[in-house]
């Protein structure tokens, strides 16, 4: 955030700061370019009660709508990591209303048309590709939507690996189905029933349940934050 009660000075030389105007749910602004969208609304005096989440990654909370001046199209972004521009009209979406379906996973058969039958929705959607576009993850959903259709468990929970569960997909959707949650199934259905089960990995967790590794966890608690950073580094080097 810059700060303006201090003139920032390189050498001798006060730099400016270049002013753009903004639109905030509804009302206009003024604020430094070069903020994050984020920013700039907490800049203009607005708090985040919700929609923050980690501020500087992909956590999926701060999914925000706007327009840009003369231009009809209605663009979706994530506040954090998406600068902001002058003319914009933007709208903060703190929460997506879209369904999920109830259902327990140890209950759950992983067929063919079970993502389907908890989300009948899927049948409607058009390939028009408008879940793709919106998607700030440049992730291929209409494709994982389609490999739901198909009944292709593990083809949608490869595509929808990365989905950070913001909404934007299901807001965009002119069949109303809720993408990511139907990516969020078929990742639980893959990962309890459908992933290939390794040896080496049941044996690390029956050594962590006997207690293998209680005496380092004991000393990591111990150590500080420069310690903690220096063996992460020598861990590296092995």
């Amino acid at each position: 955030m810059i700060n303006l009660a201090e003139p920032k000075v390189e050498g001798t030389r006060e730099l400016e700061i270049e002013w753009i105007s903004v639109h905030i749910m509804g009302k206009e602004y003024r604020v430094p370019n070069g903020l994050t969208i984020m920013e700039a609304i907490e800049f203009a005096g607005y708090r985040f009660i919700r929609g923050s989440g980690c501020r500087a990654g992909f956590c999926g909370a701060c999914s925000t709508v706007y327009r840009l001046n003369n231009d009809y199209k209605l663009y979706t972004a994530l506040a954090c990591q998406t600068s902001v521009e002058a003319g914009m009209y933007l709208a903060q979406l703190s929460f997506t209303p879209a369904n999920r379906a109830e259902y327990n996973l140890d209950e759950l058969i992983p067929s063919d048309n079970i993502l389907v039958q908890m989300y009948p929705e899927v049948a409607r959607c058009v390939s028009c590709n408008t879940c793709t576009k919106a998607c700030p993850q440049s992730l291929e959903v209409m494709d994982y939507v389609q490999a739901a259709l198909r009944g292709d468990i593990a083809r949608c929970a490869d595509l929808s690996f990365d989905c950070i569960q913001c909404g934007i997909c299901a807001i965009r959707c002119p069949a109303e189905i809720p993408q990511y949650h139907v990516g969020q199934l078929a990742r639980r259905l893959y990962g309890k029933y459908l992933s290939p089960k390794t040896p080496t990995l049941k044996k690390r967790v029956n050594e962590v349940e006997s207690g293998n590794y209680d005496e380092e966890y004991e000393n990591l608690t111990t150590l500080d934050l420069d310690q903690l950073k220096q063996r992460y580094v020598d861990q590296q080097k092995k």
